[in-house]
């Protein structure tokens, strides 16, 4: 590793492959994914006398934290500027929710599982699978499923459309999410107890099947997405804590 790449002219560094990120330095859970191409900020000050075998890092577009195994350093490439978010309409979101409902189904198809923290195909979590959707549209969303719900706008099921997000969970906190198709249907990544190990298709009806119905007595509500999340960052400390804890809804 090359420690001479940490030089105050970097602003950030870029993907050159899929990366994991995980929630502790032992890198035994993973947290998320970073797709070839994304960016994030090194929060390590000196990553060659650090005794952690990974470096605190941040994602960038999504402001999420995690783990970086030391090993996949050199896959990454240092940038001296970052793009600009986008900045979008709801009528321009609108406009390429076919876009992100193609990708769901395209994922659907392929042979994949459930992957807790699973952001780049083929295997995604519930959230991964929306944020990756909707990106390949060119909209930001940030990373798990109860923070998605805290960024977009609630609707009433009386006027849900096609494109909104669908979420379940506690009463207190969004646990998972899927993305709305229209007649009571929603596309989303479960997982292997209680869903369908993997990417489909189920029904927000107490006459649905087991997978259906357990989800749907989980149901939180409906969100749209009226715009772009934009990064804020955050300070170091708050950054390394968050990784530490390992927090992830997903």
């Amino acid at each position: 590793m090359n420690s001479a790449r940490l030089h105050s002219a970097v602003v950030a560094y870029q993907c050159l492959t899929d990366l994991n990120l995980y929630d502790t330095p032992d890198c035994q859970k993973l947290a998320t994914q970073a797709a070839a191409g994304r960016y994030l900020f090194v929060l390590s000050h000196d990553i060659s006398t650090q005794e952690e075998d990974a470096i605190a890092v941040q994602l960038w577009e999504d402001d999420y934290p995690g783990w970086l195994a030391k090993c996949d350093f050199d896959r990454l490439i240092p940038v001296s500027h970052l793009p600009e978010p986008p900045t979008l309409s709801r009528s321009s979101i609108a406009q390429v929710i076919p876009t992100a409902v193609a990708f769901t189904y395209r994922a659907m198809a392929v042979h994949r599982y459930y992957l807790w923290g699973g952001t780049v195909a083929p295997n995604y979590d519930c959230s991964g699978l929306m944020q990756a959707a909707f990106r390949s549209a060119g909209v930001w969303l940030p990373r798990d499923a109860y923070q998605q719900e805290g960024f977009l706008d609630p609707v009433e099921w009386a006027v849900v459309e096609r494109g909104d997000l669908v979420f379940f969970g506690t009463a207190n906190r969004a646990t998972h999410v899927g993305l709305y198709l229209g007649q009571g249907r929603y596309i989303h990544s479960s997982g292997r107890e209680d869903g369908r190990d993997g990417i489909a298709i189920d029904v927000l009806s107490e006459a649905g099947d087991r997978v259906s119905r357990h989800y749907f007595s989980q149901l939180r509500g409906f969100r749209r997405i009226n715009y772009s999340y934009k990064p804020v960052g955050r300070k170091f400390e708050s950054i390394v804590e968050s990784a530490n804890t390992g927090l992830h809804f997903s």
